[in-house]
């Protein structure tokens, strides 16, 4: 019996799609997909592209093919195969896109891999064989094999088969081609396997699961790290633009490559330099990379705009990995620009390479065996456990003076002017494992991909800390160098999320770097009682209230008087950490006098080794020092002694059981008694408040850490219709629904709404004060009357509601009197509606936006806290948790609990509320809008009086679809 080969030969297909028919097809044809074009990031840290394979790629497909091996070529089609026929290379690059899909992975333009799938149809099998399953078969250059380039393919190719409707994949693969099993058995699709005449039958099902998605994952964690490792981390570095005279951005790159001590080696690039051997700054230059001799990891481009393309063909001819590309004039500078950049991406991915800019400061990685200063800073900073990321050279500047001024080292350092490529994304994934980074510390302008931003920050924060401090928050506009997509979601709501992610936010450069300073330092919190010493009462008070501020619990300020000594700091900084009242110490010091009358010269480092020693030899708990005007102790305090401490113990961080367990990050607890390589640095702060705020975001961190430990639950109920809601969502759409959407009438959202047991009190209308008092009577007295019309919503203060109308003279009367104040009842659109137990009106909304998500949000009702913006916000699906924090988030929470004396109202109601709206919005992608206002939450129960929802057709996930990076 003859085998099937694992690339398919079907007889030719007939009817429309008849490629040999039509002669389909190139890119430029309009039938041409290309939608499914993608750069991914493959195993190693390289990029390729995606792309379907055309008519116009005969000669590609044939050269490829050369550079199979023969071993590759037999596993691929079970016989000796050593060129392809004419008619061969006409069948592979022939296709319909419907029921013959070919793709192919390039570098530089030339094809790599092949992946290709066959419809089983009535054209090559039984008509009793399923028409959405498809034979698949891959092709991978043995040079490129070991790259995850097929893995990578297999995401693409199911992705567009499900686009085809195919929900199948059926595959013969040799006993012997463990490379290609493997690919298909960790893929987490569920499959089946079976021996059939000598070969491996495998099936694969290409719905998502829970483990295709968590393999998806952790493979472009590992790939986009290690994209990032290879630009921090290369062997050798050519700077192209080094100058021959003093001065310009490419001599003073290299003088600090120079000066930092960098490991590997180190060349420069000019192209107008001369025959024979030069030199510039002491080492080898010439006149392009294939003068060099050897490979070159990191090209650094500081030539002017104009110059760069040539420039980069240079890199990706001679095999450099990456990018940083210092050249200005991109989009920042306005449409030109702009399309400069997007050139500059797209030629650098198509040679494999990622870049970092353009419009870039730099790069430095303070690592004993790489020392790398690739960027404008005159002066590395220390080594430490930092790592820093700026989207602005300014702020990059900025912070790195900060930072050195107060004596903290950083790991790594990042400004990526424009970050037309690699993004703070790319540095979340690397900082994630990296066992050199303690703390992560991010300056951003925009967020390009909000949602994997969200996902990646609660990883990495389960780990350890990363803070955030967003600029051009309020002025509307992106900064006009970042291409992001638009979103409608209020910066606001953006922030409460990364919140809900564990991020530590906050407003300014300043409170960046005192948060960066405590939590690289000290070890964090287990709660929020604050023990205050030193020896100024006053200093005391004010910190005793800055914790009031923030939220803590303050003990009662220890006043050492004026008088008190080192030695009497550090007696009193072992006791209170000895203390079990107390989580962590505020030192208050001002200057004393010593023996000799004025503070004497050298006592801001005598203080600083007593409260060192005091920090050292009692529980760990962290300690932070306010200081007035005592010259060195900043200094000095910065100054610890950095003696080698045990390693990092890798830990687990939490995270759902069905998911592989990705690389291991070490774990920043509250537990943990001593930092990491070198002795505790104690921060010290100018002001009171600013070290109490510092410390507060480290009680809440904490607390989230804790919290994230157990995962909440999602709303499950025995009363939800799950297929009854989908099938009338099909039937409301429609069969051809239209892409803008359709709001629901009100008895259509009730019913929906019904599905999911969310009860809308029964409204009636009242077009004439007959119907009114019609519609009271069927409802039963006490009634509403209220009007509906959109430019009266939301405006109590023109008196559209009269509530407690006991009859139908009280109620004809308000309705004249609503009719002469407003206007007619045709303009007011007057509804009745049944009376409800008094309570506190609240609103529940749910909401998708293209680049977060859909958002679950919660507030009061009413002008205050519309004035106050006093809503909360959640990601869904949401859980019992997020539920339970939703309501507690609000500054108005207090009117929920029984403020001043008023009765608690039934706040579990609520929660299961929020919890069913969530539900319906995750179940069903085409509720895009759902509004609940306003929800009367009594003493016991609550009553939702008005609702609307929205339909649309499903919107793409892009967070399900396979690896790709932004398109350019």
């Amino acid at each position: 019996m003859r085998r099937r080969s694992a690339f398919p030969t079907l007889p030719r297909p007939v009817g429309p799609r008849d490629p040999y028919a039509f002669g389909m097809t190139t890119a430029s044809d309009p039938a041409y997909p290309a939608h499914w074009e993608a750069d991914v990031v493959l195993r190693d840290g390289g990029t390729a592209r995606i792309r379907p394979i055309t008519t116009e790629d005969a000669e590609r497909l044939v050269s490829f093919y050369e550079l199979v091996s023969d071993e590759s070529k037999y596993y691929r089609f079970f016989a000796p195969y050593p060129r392809l026929s004419a008619k061969d290379v006409h069948r592979f690059t022939h296709h319909d896109y419907v029921d013959r899909v070919g793709l192919a992975a390039t570098v530089g333009g030339e094809f790599i891999a092949t992946v290709r799938y066959d419809r089983i149809n009535a054209q090559g099998r039984p008509a009793s064989a399923p028409a959405d399953e498809a034979e698949v078969a891959f092709l991978v250059q043995d040079a490129h094999q070991g790259r995850g380039v097929a893995s990578t393919l297999l995401e693409h190719i199911a992705a567009v088969a499900r686009e085809r409707g195919i929900r199948r994949f059926a595959a013969e693969v040799l006993p012997a081609n463990n490379k290609m099993i493997k690919v298909f058995t960790d893929a987490g699709y569920q499959q089946k396997r079976s021996f059939e005449d000598g070969s491996v039958h495998l099936t694969l099902d290409l719905e998502p699961t829970i483990e295709s998605l968590a393999v998806q994952r952790a493979r472009e964690h590992r790939a986009e790290a290690r994209s990032v490792r290879r630009l921090l981390a290369p062997g050798s570095v050519a700077v192209i633009g080094a100058g021959r005279a003093p001065g310009g951005v490419g001599r003073a790159v290299l003088r600090n490559l120079l000066d930092a001590g960098f490991t590997g080696r180190v060349h420069a690039v000019n192209k107008a330099l001369g025959p024979g051997p030069h030199e510039i700054e002491g080492v080898p230059a010439h006149t392009g990379l294939g003068a060099i001799g050897e490979p070159v990891d990191l090209a650094i481009l500081a030539v002017p705009a104009e110059r760069v393309p040539e420039a980069v063909a240079d890199c990706g001819e001679h095999g450099v990995q990456g990018l940083l590309v210092l050249s200005a004039q991109y989009a920042e500078s306005g449409a030109p620009g702009r399309e400069r950049q997007r050139a500059l991406v797209r030629q650098a991915r198509s040679y494999g390479m990622r870049l970092i800019g353009p419009n870039a400061f730099g790069i430095i990685n303070t690592a004993q065996g790489v020392r790398l200063n690739a960027s404008l800073a005159p002066e590395a900073p220390p080594a430490g456990r930092i790592g820093l990321f700026t989207q602005s050279g300014a702020i990059g500047i900025a912070l790195l003076s900060g930072l050195y001024r107060r004596g903290a080292g950083l790991s790594t350092f990042i400004s990526s002017g424009n970050r037309a490529d690699l993004s703070g994304n790319d540095f979340l994934q690397y900082w994630y494992e990296d066992p050199d980074t303690d703390v992560v510390l991010l300056y951003l302008e925009s967020i390009g991909n909000p949602r994997k931003f969200t996902r990646l920050a609660r990883r990495t924060a389960a780990a350890k800390p990363v803070v955030v401090v967003k600029g051009a928050r309020h002025s509307g506009a992106t900064p006009p160098g970042h291409a992001v997509p638009v979103t409608r979601v209020p910066d606001a709501t953006v922030s409460a999320l990364l919140r809900q992610a564990g991020v530590i936010l906050v407003d300014t450069v300043t409170e960046l770097v005192d948060a960066g300073l405590l939590l690289a330092g000290q070890p964090l919190p287990a709660g929020p009682r604050v023990a205050i010493l030193g020896n100024s009462e006053s200093l005391g008070l004010l910190t005793y209230d800055a914790c009031l501020t923030e939220g803590l619990r303050p003990l009662k300020p220890l006043d050492l008087t004026t008088g008190a000594t080192p030695a009497d700091f550090r007696a009193a900084l072992v006791a209170a950490l000895a203390d079990d009242a107390c989580d962590a110490v505020v030192v208050t010091a001002i200057p004393w006098v010593g023996e000799h009358g004025a503070m004497e010269t050298g006592d801001g480092q005598v203080l600083a080794d007593a409260l060192r020693e005091a920090a050292a030899t009692a529980p760990a708990k962290p300690v932070a020092v306010v200081h007035v005007e005592i010259g060195g102790l900043a200094e000095a305090l910065s100054a610890a002694a950095r003696t080698a401490l045990r390693p990092p113990t890798p830990i687990t961080p939490p995270r759902p059981t069905a998911q592989p367990a990705p690389p291991t990050a070490p774990q920043h607890s509250p537990a943990d008694p001593s930092p990491r390589r070198e002795a505790r640095r104690i921060p010290a702060y100018p002001a009171a408040e600013r070290a109490v705020r510092a410390l507060a975001e480290a009680v809440r961190y904490a607390r989230w850490r804790r919290e994230a430990a157990e995962p909440g639950k999602a709303g499950e109920y025995d009363d939800i219709d799950e297929t009854g809601a989908a099938a009338l969502i099909e039937r409301l759409l429609g069969p051809d629904p239209d892409p803008r959407g359709l709001t629901l009438s009100a008895p259509k959202a009730e019913e929906l709404l019904a599905r999911y047991g969310i009860a809308v009190h029964p409204t009636l209308p009242a077009p004439d004060p007959e119907r009114a008092v019609e519609a009271a009577r069927r409802l039963g007295y006490p009634v509403a009357l209220k009007t509906t019309a959109p430019h009266l919503r939301h405006r109590p203060d023109l008196g559209g509601v009269r509530l407690d109308l006991a009859d139908e003279h009280q109620l004809a009367r308000a309705y004249a009197e609503l009719s002469a104040a407003l206007g007619k009842p045709e303009e007011l659109m007057p509804v009745v509606q049944a009376m409800v137990p008094r309570g506190v009106d609240t609103v529940v909304r749910a909401s998708i936006d293209s680049a977060i998500g859909a958002v679950l949000s919660f507030g009061l009702a009413g002008a205050a806290s519309e004035l106050l913006g006093d809503t909360a916000h959640r990601l869904i699906p949401a859980t019992d948790r997020d539920a339970h924090e939703l309501l507690r988030s609000i500054r108005t929470a207090p009117l929920l609990f029984g403020w001043r004396g008023s009765a608690p109202v039934d706040t579990p109601a609520l929660e299961e509320l929020l919890l069913r709206v969530s539900r319906l919005v995750d179940d069903h992608p085409e509720v895009v809008a759902v509004g609940l206002e306003p929800v009367i939450v009594a003493q016991h129960g609550l009553s939702v009086l008005g609702a609307n929802v929205r339909l649309a057709p499903a919107p793409p996930r892009t967070d399900l679809g396979p690896r790709h990076l932004p398109s350019y």
